[in-house]
This record gives structure tokens, sequence and C-alpha cells, in this order.
């Protein structure tokens, strides 16, 4: 019998569900989300990492991401688990900040950091997101209203932000909004 993988003592596993944008896999780290990865998800660590399959703790973020899909639930309320170094946990706390269907430029995002040349390094820390969805990077854009760079590809940005904007529509029928 297999058990959990432990991080300095945490129990870490993992579950795959279906989404209406691939497959997502969820990772929680003493039963808190601590990953949702997208299928060739640019910052995606190694599998390995996941620990052993256990749907046991996702049961909640399970229900709020169909809730989502749904177009019913437009903020998470959820217990995370992230690492990251100070600097991207402040970039991650802004992006919740992101109201649903809207969008900010990396660089509203240094100004709301109190950081104004920093628009790049809060790119880096945007990609670096382990929980893209639940905490919205897809909500960032370029300074010229351009899409830019998304773990997920941009087409599932595209999608993403589509599906958001469109109000309750499907995500199969915002594919192509944009």
């Amino acid at each position: 019998m297999t058990t959990p993988r432990t991080v300095d003592t945490a129990q870490v596993v993992h579950t795959v569900i279906d989404s209406p944008y691939g497959p997502l896999t969820l990772v929680a780290t003493d039963g808190a989300l601590s990953g949702l990865y997208m299928t060739e998800h640019r910052h995606r660590p190694p599998q390995e990492t996941f620990g052993v399959p256990d749907p046991g703790p996702f049961t909640e973020v399970v229900r709020q991401l169909g809730a989502y899909f749904d177009g019913e639930l437009t903020e998470f309320d959820l217990p995370l688990r992230v690492a990251g170094t100070p600097f991207q946990r402040e970039v991650w706390e802004q992006l919740k900040k992101i109201p649903y269907g809207e969008t900010r430029s990396y660089g509203e995002l240094a100004e709301a950091l109190g950081r104004p040349g920093a628009s790049r390094a809060v790119g880096l820390a945007n990609g670096k997101n382990p929980v893209s969805i639940i905490v919205p990077c897809h909500r960032v854009i370029g300074s010229t209203g351009s899409l830019t760079g998304y773990g997920g590809g941009l087409a599932r940005k595209q999608r993403l932000l589509a599906f958001e904007r469109s109000g309750a529509k499907s995500p199969e029928e915002t594919a192509t909004l944009f």
C-alpha cells in the first residue's frame, strides 16, 4: 500500500477532474488546496511531487469549480496552502481582488502593490501562480489590452475571459467570442 507523499512532514495528495478546459490536476497539502494544474501547464511541477491519488480533500474544491463553470460562482472561498516568495504571495493576493469578468494590467497590479516599476516582476509572479482559476491570474493582460502569457496557454486564457464576460453562458458557448 502506498502512502501519501510528505513534504516537510506535510501530507500531499492529488486528484484529476474533468472541466470544460480539459483535465485539471488538483493538489492538496495537509487538506488545503496547493495546486491546480491544466494539461501542458507551463510551470507544472513533476507528477511525482503530487503525492498519491486521493479525492477526499477535494469535495469543496470540486463543488466550487463546478459552480464557477456553471456561471453560478464568481469568487472562490477555499483554504489555500500555496508555496511562494513573499512577493509572489503579495501578487497572488492582488489577483484575488480583480473582480469577476474584469481585467487588470501588470502595471496596474504593480501600482496597487505600491511598486510602480515592478510590472515585469508582477508578470513573473503571476506566471508562477500554483492555483490558476481559483486565484484568477487569467484576468491579467498587457498594458495595451493584449492577451499575454498564461500558464495554461493563451487559448484557455481567452476562453476563460470570454466565459466570465459573457455572464452565465457555458464555457463551450464562449469558445469563439474573442
